[in-house]
């Protein structure tokens, strides 16, 4: 070798990864979310046909965001990037195991046909395994839409991936019926699609449906980011008359939530908006606060699982307080924390119509729950659903969870409280609540929450009678062999009302360390003593 010869230096880039890296990493979280775990466990095992839905949906996503931060850096090497899409891929496949499995009721039949329903008015190709589709198929399949004197005003096109040439074949399609379209489903239609392709995609339907009339719009599960959302701006431009509108698993991020805002022209009519499992973070929960109040006839809205801090949760909840008409509220998987709980206290009393409400974890603690389970006591007349899971807050704030369920007696229907820390003095001070006539009550979940022997067993008792009831649970609990057996036998009549127990730890947790000292029999004889004052009703 001539050692006179000039170095060559070559500039390794490890950015954007090609479509069989992409494919291997889809692979691997499929593997992961069939494979069982300690969280799997918990929350259910996917189905292979969920599990590939996920993953796609989730390389995606992470796909998506590792992109626009190498954008950002373009003469980097990629090496941040390829960071962040392990870690992006890593934390969306955690939140897809904690959301668990889907009922069978939502999962997609195993035959696909194009169905028809509603006397002809409902076209719905999503049925049967999420699959790839061309051409030749995109006019067979879409043929029905070209019939003369069709009364289509639905269509849903979830869960076919539509490439750049049966797009080209869907878009005219589309366009002819846009002046009958009043719902329009494209949820999850470019998965698995390389992102320039993706956007055409996007484009060429945006144009197809600008200036329909609309009523329903679901762009979920597509991984939209902000060049997402501003390809299908002629599209959302147009839209004035919206009363229901999915942006679900969008990669929805400040740029793209000040993106909606931006392009929507009137949300005066908009009654449902769902924004869940995002990266939206506070600066972009600022930007949806300010689109809530344009939306005074807003009845249900979702935010949940989108990153957001203290700040957005404080900006969210006073926005909402411009939106008296809601009934449901969905803000579960934030970081809030107090002072965002107390904000959204303050304007509670706005929703009178309120019927659920889900605010598990939050990080509200005691002070944050107090506030907002006061605020719902007195007003939210009708509330029939109340979620406060992973709050951590105490038997502190028992007497007051106790008094809204006594004044929610005849709505009530649901209670979640898991994973809080109420231990027994909690569990008896609301199992006392429980023993009021509550007519619609069907379901109470206490699980995780330091519960032991005298604590199941008392709730146990106050639910097992009540006509129309249909799941206690308090798994995950501190109760005793003793424990297991009282709260079975109280439940031998009717064991299907009775959830499992097979997370129970029998040994438990010491409390504290003067507890420490104390057998776990003795605490429940000490809290037996407790119940003779509150005359519960005792099994004959």
């Amino acid at each position: 070798m001539d050692s006179t010869a000039p170095t060559r230096l070559h500039s390794i880039k490890l950015w954007p990864p090609s479509q069989s890296t992409r494919q291997v990493l889809v692979d691997r979280i499929i593997k992961n979310l069939t494979t069982p775990s300690i969280l799997s466990r918990k929350y259910g095992l996917l189905s292979k046909e969920e599990a590939e839905q996920e993953a796609k949906q989730i390389e995606s996503a992470a796909f998506t965001i590792a992109n626009q931060h190498f954008e950002k850096e373009p003469d980097g090497d990629g090496g941040s990037a390829v960071q962040l899409y392990a870690k992006e891929s890593s934390t969306l496949m955690v939140e897809a195991v904690k959301r668990g499995p889907r009922p069978k009721e939502e999962q997609p039949d195993a035959i696909f046909e194009p169905v028809t329903a509603d006397v002809n008015t409902f076209f719905d190709i999503s049925g049967g395994k999420r699959a790839f589709i061309e051409a030749d198929e995109a006019k067979e399949l879409l043929q029905p839409l070209q019939e003369p004197g069709n009364k289509y005003t639905k269509i849903c096109f979830s869960n076919r991936s539509f490439g750049l040439d049966a797009a080209n074949v869907a878009a005219p399609i589309l366009s002819s019926l846009k002046d009958q379209l009043t719902e329009v489903d494209l949820s999850d239609f470019v998965a698995g699609r390389p992102e320039e392709e993706a956007l055409e995609v996007m484009n060429l339907f945006s144009s197809a449906l600008k200036d329909s009339k609309l009523r329903y719009l679901n762009l979920s599960h597509n991984a939209l980011g902000e060049k997402g959302v501003r390809a299908f701006g002629e599209l959302l431009k147009s839209q004035g008359n919206l009363e229901e509108l999915y942006l679900i698993n969008d990669g929805i991020s400040e740029e793209a939530a000040k993106a909606v805002c931006e392009l929507l022209p009137s949300t005066e009519k908009l009654k449902i908006l769902h924004f869940h499992n995002n990266m939206t973070g506070d600066e972009g929960a600022i930007a949806i606060a300010e689109l809530l109040t344009k939306c005074p006839l807003l009845e249900d809205f979702r935010c949940s699982s989108t990153r957001v801090d203290s700040e957005g949760g404080v900006a969210l909840a006073k926005a909402l307080g411009t939106c008296p008409h809601l009934k449901k509220i969905d803000l579960r998987d934030n970081m809030f924390g107090v002072e965002a709980g107390i904000a959204l206290s303050n304007v509670i009393s706005v929703f009178t119509d309120l019927t659920e409400i889900y605010l598990s974890y939050l990080n509200l603690e005691n002070e944050g729950t107090l506030a907002l389970v006061n605020a719902l006591k007195d007003s939210a007349s009708s509330l029939e659903v109340i979620e406060l899971a992973g709050n951590d807050f105490t038997a502190e704030a028992a007497p007051a969870l106790a008094a809204l369920v006594i004044a929610k007696k005849d709505s009530l229907s649901k209670i979640g409280l898991s994973e809080n820390e109420l231990k027994d003095d909690g569990a008896i001070v609301i199992a006392k609540a429980l023993e009021e006539d509550l007519p619609r009550l069907t379901e109470v979940d206490l699980s995780t929450n330091m519960i032991r022997r005298a604590g199941a067993r008392v709730l146990s008792q106050a639910v097992v009678g009540k006509p129309g009831f249909k799941l206690l649970n308090i798994n995950g609990n501190f109760l005793s062999d003793e424990g297991v057996e009282d709260v079975t036998e109280i439940f031998k009549n009717s064991p299907h009302l009775l959830g499992p127990l097979d997370e129970n730890d029998p040994e438990g947790e010491e409390y504290d360390d003067e507890e420490a000292e104390e057998d776990g029999d003795d605490n429940d004889d000490e809290l037996e003593s407790q119940l003779k004052g509150l005359e519960l009703k005792q099994e004959e």
